[in-house]
């Protein structure tokens, strides 16, 4: 047990530095106030998003893009709510180019439905997609504008935090998307990149459908993000890019209550097991196994065949190579407060990472209403 243990902490300590270089090897990109010339078609799918469309439509109006470089296109997806209203009478006697179109339902993912439905209108060359809990920066399509004509690229994964709030809950959320992002952003800085957010991504509309979009991932739920970049990166890796700016940075909302959290997490890990990433399925691997470690120590402990001394000197070992990350990414995103909750959080997130890994393999996950098959 000692020689497995040793071999996993000497691992997962290699990999959170890794990250960590990878981290400070994506240079922060500054853009500039030069002339714009590219063409952005954002999508926006959504279902029964009544209570967050506001926020996402006051931000969408503040753009600080001219208006006819840019096309919105709304999906409504079987919404049971005014979303669809509120979109109508917010943008009644607007300039903006605003559609609303109903998801053509084709596969057992309603979001890569909605985003193939959009793409089949969209009118201009480049496809931004986020999502309708979002609140977009003034100079986001500006920042993306500048990124493409600097690095030429066919595929931008691109900053999400959720914002500060004084809850406990909020908190561990918004460490567990700090460290996601961190992770996100090391991968890109030693040209390993695995994962992305779907609420803030941008892709040249033509290699989309040169790599057939989502097909061959019809059958998953959720991935609409990640499968993408991977077929993107088998055909033009060198073209996938990170955009680490913070004025592209945008804030999503975490989930309100524990259950809905879990439902969220375990989506996300269920699609884990179809990775084609290599190095994307060996992290995943190796952090379960680095959390499923302590908890199982934890255990033999308690019962008397580990040493309580050893357990704590790998719980610390674990926690500062931890934070060495998580400090780096939450001075970034300028959410240094949080990182008062990285404590007692280190306590609770090997439990919750192993529940939520366990739970993604045995069942099925409520989502919007809608329950998926893993």
């Amino acid at each position: 047990m000692i020689y497995v243990s040793l071999i996993i902490i000497l691992a997962y300590i290699l990999l959170i530095i890794l990250f960590s270089i990878g981290f400070d090897n994506v240079k922060i990109f500054d853009s500039f106030e030069g002339s714009v010339k590219n063409r952005f078609s954002i999508i926006v799918p959504f279902r029964n998003e009544a209570k967050n469309l506001p926020s996402l439509l006051q931000s969408i109006e503040k753009l600080h893009y001219p208006k006819e470089l840019f096309e919105v296109l709304f999906v409504n997806d079987e919404s049971e709510d005014n979303s669809v209203k509120i979109i109508e009478r917010f943008f009644a006697n607007a300039q903006n180019d605003i559609q609303i179109l109903e998801n053509i339902r084709s596969s057992n993912s309603p979001k890569k439905d909605a985003i193939e439905t959009a793409i089949n209108t969209a009118k201009n060359e480049w496809i931004v997609t986020t999502d309708a809990d979002c609140i977009l920066p003034e100079r986001w399509l500006q920042v993306f504008d500048t990124f493409i004509q600097q690095h030429k690229p066919y595929f931008i994964a691109a900053p999400v935090t959720y914002p500060i709030a004084k809850s406990f809950l909020n908190r561990f959320q918004l460490l567990d998307l700090l460290s996601l992002q961190g992770a996100t952003i090391g991968g890109f800085g030693i040209r390993k990149p695995f994962l992305c957010n779907g609420a803030n991504l941008c892709y040249k509309k033509a290699i989309f459908l040169e790599v057939n979009g989502f097909s061959g991932n019809e059958k998953i739920a959720s991935g609409d993000d990640i499968f993408l970049m991977e077929k993107f990166l088998k055909k033009h890796p060198e073209k996938v890019t990170y955009l680490k700016s913070n004025e592209a940075i945008v804030l999503t909302q975490p989930q309100p209550t524990i259950s809905d959290l879990l439902h969220q997490r375990k989506r996300w890990a269920a699609k884990s097991t179809h990775y084609q990433n290599i190095f994307g399925k060996l992290a995943a691997i190796l952090v379960f196994a680095m959390n499923a470690l302590i908890v199982v120590l934890l255990l033999l402990s308690l019962l008397g065949f580990f040493p309580w001394k050893h357990l704590v000197f790998i719980f610390i070992i674990k926690m500062v190579f931890d934070n060495l990350l998580l400090f780096k990414t939450a001075y970034y995103f300028k959410q240094q407060k949080v990182l008062t909750a990285a404590f007692l959080s280190s306590f609770i997130y090997p439990f919750f990472s192993m529940f939520v890994a366990i739970a993604s393999l045995q069942g099925n996950y409520n989502w919007k209403g809608r329950t998926f098959k893993k």
